[in-house]
């Protein structure tokens, strides 16, 4: 007799898949992975994936890991300065594609090296998520070419015009000799703390 699965298992065997190989599973790797010879079961899933967000459908109509696949639980707060008391409580899921503000469509990650944003908090190891279609303005931290070199600062702009800035005062200002091109603007970021 097999195994009853959740709906829960079944996202992440196929959220496993997704993370190994970088791509979702056909519809023979989803029966296969869920132990079916029928092609019905891998359809079953699907529709109840799509029906609670852990999938979606891109423009092509091909399957993707919808905005609800990648959610943590968020428990409470914690008090990062004078020791207190920490609340536990159980709350809603949260996505991580919503809290660190990516369009998919739109967002790309990039690892960042050096150490001249270490001023905002973005340290040499770190990924940056970049939206290529959010529109800058001065005061956001910005992928920007400046003179055919790519960089990561805050975008700033005074009377001489706009230039890029860094958050180490060991780097000068950047202002560009020919062109400045904003290439995406900073979303979020993500740091591990263990390999």
């Amino acid at each position: 007799m097999k195994k009853q699965r959740t709906l829960g298992q079944v996202a992440r065997t196929i959220m496993d898949f997704y993370r190994d190989r970088r791509r979702m599973p056909t519809y023979s790797e989803m029966a296969a992975l869920l132990d079916s010879r029928s092609k019905g079961v891998p359809q079953f899933w699907v529709k109840r994936l799509l029906a609670a967000g852990i999938l979606e459908k891109d423009e092509r109509g091909f399957l993707k890991p919808g905005s609800s696949a990648f959610s943590l639980p968020l428990l409470g707060t914690v008090e990062a300065g004078v020791p207190a008391s920490a609340e536990e409580s159980r709350r809603d899921p949260v996505s991580l594609a919503e809290y660190l503000a990516f369009r998919t469509e739109e967002s790309f990650l990039l690892q960042v090296s050096g150490d001249s944003m270490t001023g905002a908090g973005i340290m040499a190891g770190d990924l940056v998520v970049v939206d290529k279609g959010r529109q800058a303005t001065p005061g956001n931290i910005v992928l920007a070419e400046v003179d055919g070199n790519w960089t990561l600062k805050f975008l700033r702009r005074d009377e001489a015009g706009t230039y890029l800035e860094a958050a180490n005062s060991f780097y000068p200002a950047i202002r560009s000799r020919g062109e400045l091109r904003i290439g995406g603007v900073v979303t979020g970021l993500i740091r591990k703390y263990f390999p």
